[in-house]
């Protein structure tokens, strides 16, 4: 029986239990950091001894809160569509059977503000994980590079927060 076990390291294995004369011993199949995803499941598959359960794994790591990264068409256009912003290019021929592909599915019109994140509709929750951690430290580089923001001189706190002033009460006559 395949089971997952994470490591203090934040390593993930996937593992397989097997009695032996000196009692339970077990064998890493596959192991990884991050999303759990198609490539990891296929070579602890191809490593068991035993029936592996590629479902029962993905269901143990969305409990311990692993990210699991199921592949599919969709994943693979968002992949072509990154190569392609990114200048790559592509054989004329594929072009041609790209197209008449493409024109027999169904489509919908694209919002000009959506072209530009469409590669992120697809993004793993690791991978904008790690993209948000990017943008958090170089707005914590921007912050120290700065001057320190200093107060004008003279009195700025009367300038800029009224005094309150307490009135004694009027008493009933």
């Amino acid at each position: 029986m395949a089971y997952l076990y994470v490591r203090k390291s934040g390593r993930v294995e996937i593992r397989e239990a097997h009695s032996t004369p000196r009692g339970p011993r077990s064998h890493t199949l596959a192991s990884f950091r991050g999303a759990l995803t198609e490539a990891h499941l296929e070579r602890a598959a191809s490593a068991s001894t035993r029936s592996f359960d590629r479902e029962a794994i993905r269901m143990r790591a969305r409990e311990l809160g692993l990210p699991v990264v199921r592949p599919s068409a969709d994943f693979d256009a968002r992949a072509l569509i990154a190569r392609l912003r990114s200048s790559a290019r592509l054989d004329p021929v594929l072009v041609g059977v790209l197209r008449d592909q493409l024109a027999l599915r169904e489509s919908a019109p694209v919002a000009d503000a959506l072209t530009d994140v469409v590669e992120w509709i697809g993004a793993s929750d690791h991978e904008r994980g790690r993209a948000l951690r990017d943008v958090l430290r170089l707005y914590d580089t921007i912050a120290r590079s700065r001057e320190p923001i200093r107060e004008p001189a003279g009195e700025p706190d009367a300038a800029r927060f009224p005094r309150f002033a307490v009135r004694p009460a009027r008493r009933a006559s």
